[in-house]
């Protein structure tokens, strides 16, 4: 059995200058107080009308949960379904295969919050 422990690659300027850039990229699409919270939902509920959404984040009102519906259709993470053969008509919201791209991520960032409550709690 190899008990090499492998190497972490150095971290150069250029390769932290990357880093950071790619983070800034992503915390720019999907950073903010409601991005997350409306990927969640979509990905927990499958299709969803614009009031169940509102109803289900607390807190959010109907015109930022608007706006931010459509910065995340205009990156790809949500897809607007319109019913025309209805009548009123319906007008859903679905998460995106893109947009579960994100769960790993998701996931990654509720453990560290679990973990950081705990540790919270035990400092005090």
């Amino acid at each position: 059995m190899d008990n090499t422990v492998a190497l972490e690659e150095p971290i150069t300027a250029q390769r932290c200058s990357e880093n950071l850039s790619s983070v800034e990229d992503a915390i720019y699409v999907i950073g903010g107080k409601w991005k997350l919270k409306i990927i969640i939902v979509l990905q927990e509920n499958g299709n969803i009308r614009f009031n169940e959404l509102q109803r289900t984040i607390k807190g959010i009102s109907a015109r930022v949960l608007s706006n931010e519906l459509k910065d995340l259709e205009l990156n790809g993470f949500v897809k607007r379904v319109v019913h025309t053969e209805q009548t009123p008509i319906v007008v859903e919201y679905i998460s995106t295969d893109y947009s579960r791209t994100l769960k790993p991520v998701i996931m990654a960032l509720s453990q560290w919050g679990r973990t950081h409550k705990l540790k919270i709690k035990e400092d005090f």
